[in-house]
């Protein structure tokens, strides 16, 4: 069981989160919740609603979309994020590539915090900014 201290530390060296203050963070850490899964094991499938984000803690999860692999994510890194910005069918699916520990924010909990704090959606907003324009320049 991953303490409060402990999420708030791990969220602190995640790309999402890094911009945004310890005191946050440890109102982010009180909603995010443990996840194992096996491998092997569906996360989500494609074309589930997106309701929730999810941080790799230890392990790998495959993006994919069919037998067609888009990435294999692994320690630290974030995976349907954009589920927190809107509840549209997810685009891909993700499967645990070996045992995984991951932390699970709901995107209804996280909105609560978003109301209170519109400095969390901005630095979130900016990281997945970032993401986009990176992706756009590799192309």
């Amino acid at each position: 069981m991953i303490s409060t201290v402990e999420k708030v530390l791990f969220l602190k060296g995640v790309d999402l989160f890094s911009a945004i203050p310890g005191e946050d963070l440890s109102q982010i850490a009180q909603i995010a919740d443990e996840v194992d899964m096996d491998a092997g094991e569906p996360v989500f499938k494609e074309g589930d609603l997106g309701d929730s984000l999810y941080l790799i803690v230890g392990g790998k999860v495959k993006i994919h979309r069919g037998a067609s692999e888009i990435a294999v994510l692994g320690e630290r890194q974030v995976f349907g994020e954009m589920a927190l910005l809107d509840s549209e069918p997810r685009s891909a699916s993700a499967t645990a590539v070996s045992d995984v520990t991951m932390l699970r924010i709901l995107q209804e909990d996280f909105a609560d915090i978003l109301a209170e704090k519109s400095e969390i959606a901005q630095g979130i907003i900016k990281v997945l900014s970032r993401r986009l324009r990176g992706q756009l320049n590799k192309k």
